[in-house]
């Protein structure tokens, strides 16, 4: 029966006391008729006549009638011992029918089961911290966007969020590869005119490359950018999003309310009006937990925030190179001097937009060269394995030790022809090699 308000019930009571037809009643009051028979068949002033002296009225609702006891209350004790100890319903009812010749059936142990368990909802705290203390990143989805080839596409939505604050900075990309993801980051750093001590991120590929509870291991480019920032990564333990909440807030707020149901011609469309939205609705909003406005609260974080470095991070790809025979690393179709590392080992190269940096195996900087063209050559002559220059002091030096003659011969040899004449000096400082020299101190060959 459906539970009228107060003031039509007590109409309907009043007109059915008067003797009024169910006709008239519906007519007055706009309720059904069969509602009003069932309050007629309950009222006893519909008859006309009051109630019988000595008979006690039925109470108004009716009491709900009593469940029958459970066939499983006189093992209750027991019953209770095994859901603490971890046992699932089909195996206390298989003890049940062994033990003590239980006879009722499943279905009455397994109710009787779930009765018995508690159900602690999990408990999450509230992440306090200071102004300029945190902020936190995801990707999610944005609003329906047309593309080159004419379809409609949802771009990736990114988002950092200060936590102290809400205050939050929004924008759509189609590429989400690892340097987009870094560049996000110190734009919205640009945009909120400071940095803060620790960025929380889950364990996204873009930004960690093997996630780790202890060391996680994060993209070079990301972390480099992040120490030029002053910042330092606080990943999230694997399946456990909850650790940055307020992003994932942030992230479904923006969905749901500003780009929910919107189409776009074009993603410069959707990044002024995410924009606009921020702007005129986001941030001026009175934050739901802290019940104050977030642009008011981010006045006060705002002096907190660490300053910006002078100049911009450069980006660079970073790749693994094989040291060849020359002593050189092969770049982008291009030849660099690789030395002091030697030659059949592999260094880091790291390639920025006008310079080449050759690092070693803990990331100390070798050498630093300007970027050429293809097929070029970056190897001064002192880097050379074969010095010609060097070869020919080694020569000289070497015949020396054979004799003055010997010497002045090379050099005379080597002033006349030059580099050319270098073949004859090789010959001449090998002939102890094949000849006995003569001392004429001692008279004897050696």
């Amino acid at each position: 029966m459906n539970v009228l308000k107060s003031h039509l019930r007590i109409t309907i009571e009043t007109l059915l006391a008067a003797g009024a037809s169910q006709h008239e009643i519906s007519r007055r009051t706009g309720v059904d008729r069969k509602t009003i028979r069932k309050y007629q068949s309950k009222s006893p002033m519909a008859t006309g006549s009051g109630p019988v002296e000595g008979q006690n009225p039925p109470p108004w609702p009716p009491v709900p009638p009593r469940h029958a006891s459970s066939a499983c209350e006189p093992h209750r004790a027991w019953i209770e011992e095994q859901v603490q100890l971890g046992r699932n319903a089909q195996a206390i009812y298989q003890d049940l029918v062994d033990r003590f010749g239980f006879e009722h059936r499943y279905n009455s142990v397994k109710r009787f089961v779930r009765s018995l368990k508690v159900h602690d909802p999990e408990r999450f705290d509230v992440l306090e911290s200071l102004p300029g203390e945190e902020a936190q990143v995801d990707f999610g989805l944005g609003a329906l966007t047309l593309t080159s080839n004419g379809k409609y596409r949802r771009p990736n939505l990114f988002v950092m969020t200060l936590k102290y604050s809400g205050k939050s900075f929004r924008k759509v990309v189609w590429k989400a590869d690892q340097e987009t993801w870094a560049r996000l980051h110190e734009e919205a750093f640009r945009t909120f005119g400071g940095t803060v001590t620790y960025v929380v991120l889950d364990n996204l590929k873009q930004g960690v490359i093997r996630p780790d509870l202890y060391e996680p291991q994060l993209n070079v480019v990301y972390a480099a950018m992040l120490a030029h920032y002053g910042v330092v990564a606080d990943t999230c333990r694997v399946g456990d999003p909850n650790r940055k909440g307020t992003v994932e807030s942030a992230i479904q707020h923006t969905q749901s309310t500003a780009l929910n149901g919107k189409r776009f011609e074009s993603i410069e469309a959707q990044n002024a009006w995410l924009e606009h939205w921020e702007e005129r609705w986001a941030a001026p909003r009175i934050h739901g937990r802290k019940k104050r406005q977030v642009l008011a609260m981010f006045a006060e974080e705002r002096p907190s925030l660490k300053p910006l470095p002078a100049q911009r991070f450069r980006y660079f790809k970073q790749e693994t190179r094989t040291v060849d025979d020359a002593g050189l690393v092969q770049v982008q179709a291009a030849y660099y001097a690789a030395l002091p590392a030697a030659p059949h080992t592999q260094v880091t190269v790291r390639i920025y937009e006008h310079e080449i940096q050759i690092l070693d195996d803990v990331g100390e900087v070798l050498r630093r060269h300007e970027k050429v063209a293809r097929g070029q050559v970056v190897l001064p002559d002192a880097d050379r394995l074969f010095n010609p220059s060097r070869e020919t002091a080694r020569l000289l030096a070497k015949i020396h030790k054979i004799g003055p003659h010997s010497s002045e011969l090379a050099r005379a040899i080597f002033a006349r022809r030059g580099r050319p004449g270098q073949r004859a000096i090789y010959g001449l400082a090998n002939l102890c090699q094949r000849t006995k020299r003569f001392d004429p101190l001692t008279g004897q060959y050696s």
